[in-house]
């Protein structure tokens, strides 16, 4: 839908969440902060559930911790760059790096670069990486053309927001990214600015995980534990 045609109250509620988000996403590499799905900091060993990470700055004070995380990738569909309905299920069998952004979002823009490398250093061990964009299609288009962003995009507003709330982000702070697994299972969703270093570890582990040499649990507590031995390189 052409963004001239939306309607005031669709164009007020995107300008006004996004200079919210704006002022809530803070950059640099803070040390990482766990939270549980259910909002508390720490589980269980034996419990299994999609573990929130991310960067302190991503907690603060006033910026709601995702919760309800789905155990399983939501089936949900939003227009490709021509505008196309594509759904997340046309990735079935492939672990998905599904990363929100938006194009006035500095620190999304800084991750680009990232996940094109990750596109291009995973895909042939059916990783894909999906940019799921939370703003006008003109925009995205012209911005993903500019930069010529080869991974496949996915284009929405509010129907968009509507996709970050199935994930448990029902107040989106952008970027924020999911990784699952090969069989759909949600991994881990990473709130704020991805890494190499972060990335390189989530997918690794979600690699073994692949192939069978550890069950889920085990995945998400290696990924936690592993993200915590990186905080101190990313302090300061």
């Amino acid at each position: 839908m052409n963004s001239r045609a939306l309607p005031i109250a669709g164009a007020l509620l995107l300008g006004l969440f996004g200079i919210w988000a704006g002022l809530r996403v803070h950059t640099g590499h803070a040390p990482v902060r766990l939270a549980a799905a259910g909002g508390a900091s720490a589980r269980a060993q034996s419990d299994p559930a999609p573990m929130v990470t991310g960067v302190d700055a991503a907690f603060d004070e006033g910026v709601p911790t995702p919760s309800k995380i789905p155990e399983q990738l939501p089936d949900f569909s939003l227009g490709d760059r021509t505008g196309k309905p594509t759904s997340v299920s046309t990735w079935r069998g492939k672990s998905l790096i599904l990363n929100f952004w938006a194009t006035w979002c500095a620190p999304c823009r800084r991750e680009i670069p990232l996940l094109e490398s990750l596109y291009a250093e995973w895909g042939d061990r059916d990783v894909e990486v999906v940019g799921i964009a939370v703003d006008y299609r003109d925009k995205v288009v012209a911005y993903a053309d500019e930069l010529k962003i080869a991974y496949p995009l996915l284009i929405g507003e509010q129907d968009a927001l509507d996709v970050a709330a199935a994930f448990g982000v029902g107040t989106p702070v952008f970027p924020f990214t999911v990784f699952t697994d090969r069989r759909g299972d949600i991994v881990t969703l990473y709130l704020g600015e991805l890494h190499k270093p972060q990335a390189d570890l989530i997918l690794s582990v979600v690699q073994h995980l692949d192939q069978h040499r550890m069950d889920l649990a085990q995945a998400r507590q290696s990924i936690a534990a592993g993200l915590q031995a990186l905080a101190p390189k990313h302090a300061g």
